[in-house]
């Protein structure tokens, strides 16, 4: 008896696709989104506790560690009055013989700024006091002044013979910008290695200007350390008023009414620096990430697919997206490149009218068929003109292989 062989099971078709599933995409995300969701509930918590206390730097109005309320109070113990302006225009309004005009923020200023306060600076007869100026600022409120960062003591020695400085003695100015000038009769303090972190330049009808390379010695919380208080009450109690100019990005001023200003001119000091090591921090991240990990590999398809199931994925592709122009033009090419096989027509000619149309009408004489609209005509307008298509066209290729 002749034994017989148990034909092979069918392969079981596999998955033909590798991407990943919604479970996999939630377990890859779902780290990085709870850490920044807890990140985010942080800083909501942070905001709450701290929106009842937050108030702005340098503001004598305000207690905050960062305020400057106990140098008012020590003002006004001394029958200095202090008020607060956040406009260029009152800036220069207050600028008089009897005031100290404090300026928290030189590097906020605009061109325009700059210039109208230089002006009101110079014509005033009284005290502007500039705290922490940068290069910016300097070249337009008091042009032949440079900055340079400080060593990093916080705490300096006077060593000079102004007697504000030698009166109040050791300060911590030195947590900011030191100041070098060429301007004859400028006295400088409390030096850091060189450069002074306090500044005195004289003026016009006994007007000068102070500057003050570190806020720190007028803050809160630096106010009882060292001789700051003392520095503090000599620098803006020189006159019976005080005014401090907080300026901000609302003033008409700063907004470019009037004035054309370009986004640098918004841009405070030091914040060019920032950006430009931010955009070499972006570039190197981009270099290391972009590098090639070695040359292109070949991988096999994970299982073995078969042709009718392609064909089959293929058409309903073709079908969902309305492609009948694309289904016609592949199924015409097939159907082409056979009959040029079975015809002996060149590959090369296999799509060409004028090369295979003759063939095939030689090789089925007395055909009254459209050949070349058959096999080269237009696209079909609908569904059902696409299966007629289809059909004459395997009919034509059992004709030519019968014949």
């Amino acid at each position: 008896m002749t034994g017989t062989t148990a034909p092979a099971p069918a392969a079981t078709p596999g998955r033909t696709s590798t991407a990943p599933g919604p479970a996999q995409l939630w377990a890859r995300a779902r780290g990085p989104l709870l850490a920044l969701t807890a990140l985010l509930l942080a800083g909501v918590v942070l905001a709450a506790l701290n929106s009842g206390e937050a108030h702005g730097r340098l503001d004598p109005r305000s207690a905050d560690p960062q305020g400057t309320r106990a140098v008012a109070e020590l003002l006004t113990g001394h029958g200095i009055r202090t008020h607060v302006v956040t406009t260029t225009a009152e800036a220069v309004t207050a600028a008089a013989p009897g005031t100290t005009l404090v300026v928290t923020s030189p590097g906020l200023l605009t061109d325009g700024q700059r210039e109208t306060l230089k002006t009101a600076m110079d014509l005033s007869g009284g005290r502007t006091v500039l705290l922490s100026p940068g290069p910016t600022a300097l070249a337009g409120l008091v042009p032949g002044v440079t900055a340079s960062a400080t060593g990093g003591d916080e705490a300096l020695d006077p060593r000079c013979a102004y007697a504000p400085a030698v009166s109040a003695g050791r300060a911590t100015t030195g947590e900011g910008l030191a100041y070098t000038t060429t301007r004859q009769g400028a006295t400088s303090c409390y030096p850091d290695g060189g450069p002074a972190t306090l500044l005195v330049l004289p003026g016009q009808d006994g007007a000068d200007t102070v500057l003050l390379g570190s806020p720190a010695p007028l803050l809160n919380e630096n106010l009882a350390d060292e001789g700051n208080a003392s520095l503090a009450l000599q620098l803006l109690g020189t006159r019976p008023e005080v005014t401090w100019y907080l300026p901000t990005l609302a003033d008409p001023a700063a907004t470019g009414e009037g004035t054309e200003q370009s986004f640098s001119d918004l841009i405070p000091d030091g914040w060019s620096w920032a950006l430009l090591q931010l955009l070499v921090a972006a570039l190197l991240a981009a270099a290391w990430r972009a590098r090639r990990l070695g040359p292109l590999v070949h991988e096999n398809l994970p299982v073995v697919i078969r042709a009718s199931e392609a064909t089959e994925g293929r058409a309903r592709l073709y079908r969902k997206a309305n492609a009948r122009d694309r289904a016609a033009q592949v199924l015409r090419a097939a159907t082409r490149e056979r009959l040029a096989a079975l015809l002996g027509v060149p590959p090369a000619g296999a799509h060409d009218p004028a090369t295979l149309t003759p063939a095939v009408s030689a090789q089925l004489p007395g055909d009254g068929r459209d050949l070349t609209g058959l096999l080269f005509g237009p696209a079909p307008t609908d569904d059902a003109a696409l299966v007629a298509l289809t059909d004459h066209l395997d009919a034509l290729e059992r004709e030519v292989r019968s014949s």
